[in-house]
Parts: structure tokens; C-alpha cells; sequence
């Protein structure tokens, strides 16, 4: 059974209409102060359970997420499995400088005490963060769909462009499916939020650029990139990230950049996107994923 908050509904009810079942009845609503109340409106008693909710802000979103998975166990389902398609406070993964919360490590002990037997989630900013749960965890990746679009777009002369040296692994990754070359943005962060292009890596004089991250936030890093890679002599660039999680101003930020198209995925709902945004959805992936969690059955050959 599957049951979905609010951050969500639209990928939750594709991901249930490729499962053939309907999404399960629960009511999600706010008492007079603001407080969030959820009620599970079946018998949920001895069943496999889903709760479908990203975690991107506000912060509603996260106590959502916590309060469903507490009704769930209280309503003695036989297992539980938190489904994240975007898993948000995933930044502040370790302590990088002195006095600063580890989000991550947080968000992760918060899930597990509310009651999930099991974690789905998808593109984690970082990796490593599977290591900070005691149950099992599901890490889906969006590369088959990201890369059938790509692949049917036919570009020529493409190349794989790594915003910064942290995403080079997953761009390599791209170039070797795509036949493709791959260049690196070398950039640094002053502050959080802020980034600094310092140079690209790479020939790009005459190709076409395909600007490859996990997740959009600000976009000044793609907007940085697309402009030094027209001025170094890139025919067309492009964009592709699995989160569009798309800080205020970021979409205009986007718009008025020299990027053909800007490539996301829908883990997170967007309704003001322009012409130059291309939403793939994920129901697909997440509900074979479900499927074969549910069956007991390996999910290995969806990471091909």
C-alpha cells in the first residue's frame, strides 16, 4: 500500500498508476495553530507500506514525512519504507569547519526513530550518507532516463561538462554511455550558495555541451559555466540534473542564459517552468523499484 504527503502528490499518483493500484486514503491537515495532524484512513495492520515524500523545504515537508511513518507504526503495518525521491538537509554531510550541525546524520536518526523499516531515495547529493542508517537503503539513480532522452536527442560532437571536480565521477560515467569526451569546471565556494568559475578543463571549442549535475539550487554555477563555455567556442550547451530544487530566482537566472534547454526530472514539482525546461518523470524507476521491494526481488539490474 501506498500512501503519499502532500510535497509531492503528482509523482506519487504516476508512480501508483504505473503500479496498477491506487494511491492509499489519508487525511493531511493542519490544526488551528499550524500544527500538522495526519490520519491513516485503511487498515493498514500486517501490510508492506510505502510513504512516498520528498524532503525538500519548507521544513512542513520533513514533519510530514516523520508524522506519516510514526501513524504507520502505531497502526502495526508489517514493514515501512520511507519513499525520498528528493532527500533534502543532505549538504551538511560532515563537519567542514568548526561549530556547524551534521543535517545529514540529523535527518537520518529522525527518520529511523519515527519508524521506517527502510529507506528508497534517489541522487543523493552524497553517497556516503547511506552509512549514517542502521536499516536498509535503496539508491536509485535517474541516469537510465536522463540518458534515453539524451540519447534520442541524436547531438553530435557532444561533450560531458562536470561542474565541479566533485561531479566528475558521475560525468565519466555519462561520457562512457554516451560515446562522449568530458571536460571539468574547476570552481570554488566562497560561502554557501556562492560559486566562483574559474576555468573549464577540457576542449569545447566547436562542441556541443551537455552540463551534467545532481541537483540545481541557485543555478549560478550552470549560468557561470554556459558563459565561459560560449566564450570559449562551445556550439550549444545544455543542461541536466535529476533535482530541480530551484532556489527563488533561479528559473529567470536560467532563462536568461546562453542554455539551449535545461534538462530536470520531476522528484521535485515545479508549475512556473518556461519553454526552455524539459521535466522527465521518475514514476517509472520508483515504481519498479516498489514493485520489486514488495516482491523481495533484487533491484540491481535497474542501475544498468
Amino acid at each position: 500500500m501506498v500512501f503519499s504527503g502532500s510535497a509531492n502528490m503528482p509523482l506519487a499518483k504516476r508512480t501508483c498508476s504505473y503500479l496498477g493500484i491506487e494511491i492509499g486514503a489519508a487525511e493531511i491537515g493542519r490544526f488551528m495553530d499550524g500544527e500538522i495532524s495526519v490520519k491513516i484512513n485503511t487498515n493498514i495492520r500486517g501490510h508492506d507500506v510505502f510513504i512516498f515524500q520528498p524532503t525538500f523545504a519548507p521544513a512542513e515537508n520533513m514533519m510530514e514525512l516523520l508524522i506519516m511513518l510514526d501513524a504507520a507504526r502505531r497502526a502495526s503495518a508489517r514493514r515501512t519504507t520511507a519513499v525520498i525521491p528528493y532527500f533534502g538537509y543532505a549538504r551538511q554531510d560532515r563537519k567542514d569547519q568548526p561549530r556547524v550541525a551534521i543535517t545529514a546524520k540529523l535527518v537520518a536518526n529522525m527518520i529511523s526513530a519515527a519508524g521506517a523499516d527502510r529507506l528508497l531515495t534517489m541522487d543523493m547529493h552524497s553517497p556516503q550518507i547511506q552509512g549514517f542508517f542502521d536499516i536498509p537503503f535503496d539508491h536509485l539513480f535517474a541516469a537510465p532516463v536522463l540518458l534515453e532522452h539524451v540519447k534520442a536527442r541524436g547531438w553530435r560532437d557532444l561533450c560531458i561538462l562536470a561542474p565541479d571536480i566533485g561531479s566528475a565521477k558521475l560525468g565519466r560515467a555519462f561520457a562512457k554511455r554516451l560515446g562522449a569526451d568530458l571536460a571539468v569546471a574547476d570552481k570554488r565556494r566562497p560561502r554557501p550558495d556562492v560559486a566562483e568559475l574559474m576555468h573549464i578543463i577540457g576542449d569545447v571549442e566547436g562542441r556541443t555541451l551537455l552540463i551534467l549535475d545532481d541537483m540545481i539550487s541557485t543555478g549560478t554555477t550552470l549560468c557561470e559555466a554556459a558563459v565561459a563555455a560560449r566564450r570559449l567556442g562551445a556550439r550549444a550547451v545544455y543542461a541536466c540534473a535529476t533535482h530541480a530544487v530551484f532556489a527563488p530566482g533561479t528559473i529567470e537566472r536560467l532563462d536568461q542564459a546562453p542554455i539551449e534547454e535545461v534538462i530536470v526530472t520531476d522528484t521535485i514539482p515545479h508549475n512556473d517552468l518556461t519553454e526552455k525546461f524539459t521535466v522527465l518523470s521518475m514514476a517509472t524507476i520508483l515504481g519498479e523499484a516498489i514493485r520489486r521491494i514488495h516482491e523481495e526481488r533484487s533491484l540491481s539490474s535497474l542501475f544498468v
